[in-house]
């Protein structure tokens, strides 16, 4: 209880240092080098061949996903809507790397937010309440979709920024602080491990080319984040609801 107890304030904290920082940190523009990845090799007539083609794995266990969650029997429309979005990545990213820019971003970044909001809903279904995780799901897609909205009208992430980065954030948290009502938990930690990893890779897109040789960041970045996911839905598959004495 203690710990619980201790996992709230910090995700209060958490909440309330973003959303005041927001009004402190000046607008955030898209910086146009952003969109300036180190592969560009057109094959098969695919402009930018590795990154579109390594969005795939994310349809496939976006599909996957949403077939095994039509079997969950509690909070089955978070599981789906996760693994939509998961598939809606792959489609959005693979679109935006066919032709890089702020006009086709939005449709990576969309996807995005959907699978970002409605995991971070699942997380809290898990570990604090079904109630509180169903409850969340909507108003956290409709404040993930309008982040996005908001930085295309507007040029300013800020919104989008917090986003991404809180659940981040409070995940862990909740992780820690909380217990999972069910067992095989591991899938949320080897998501987590991958996705900083990719985010690694993400960073040092062009490095990781002169490294390997004509293998870049991004495409491994798409991969890890995949490998997470992979993570996540055996983790799902092979779990089973903890016994309550």
């Amino acid at each position: 209880m203690k710990r619980e107890k201790t996992g709230y304030s910090i995700i209060i904290v958490l909440a309330l240092i973003s959303i005041i920082g927001l009004f402190f940190i000046p607008p955030m523009e898209q910086d146009p080098s952003y969109h300036n990845f180190c592969d560009s090799k057109t094959v098969f007539n695919i402009p930018n061949f590795w990154n579109v083609v390594s969005n795939v794995p994310f349809l496939i266990l976006g599909l996957i996903g949403v077939i095994k969650a039509l079997k969950f029997t509690e909070s089955r429309t978070l599981y789906i809507i996760f693994f939509t979005g998961i598939a809606l990545v792959s489609l959005g990213s693979g679109y935006y790397h066919l032709n890089p820019n702020n006009n086709t971003l939005v449709w990576d970044r969309l996807p995005m937010t959907i699978a970002f909001m409605s995991l971070f809903s699942i997380v809290v279904s898990e570990f604090i309440s079904p109630k509180k995780g169903n409850k969340l799901l909507f108003p956290a897609l409709i404040i993930g979709v309008f982040s996005v909205l908001y930085w295309q009208y507007f040029n300013d992430l800020r919104i989008y920024a917090l986003v991404q980065f809180y659940p981040i954030l409070v995940i862990p948290v909740i992780l820690i602080c909380f217990s999972s009502r069910y067992t095989k938990t591991y899938g949320y930690w080897g998501l987590s491990i991958a996705y900083f990893i990719a985010k690694v890779f993400e960073h040092f897109d062009k490095e990781v080319d002169v490294l390997l040789g004509g293998i870049s960041g991004h495409p491994l970045k798409h991969l890890f984040a995949s490998l997470g996911i992979l993570c996540l839905l055996y983790s799902y598959l092979k779990r089973k609801m903890v016994k309550t004495s």
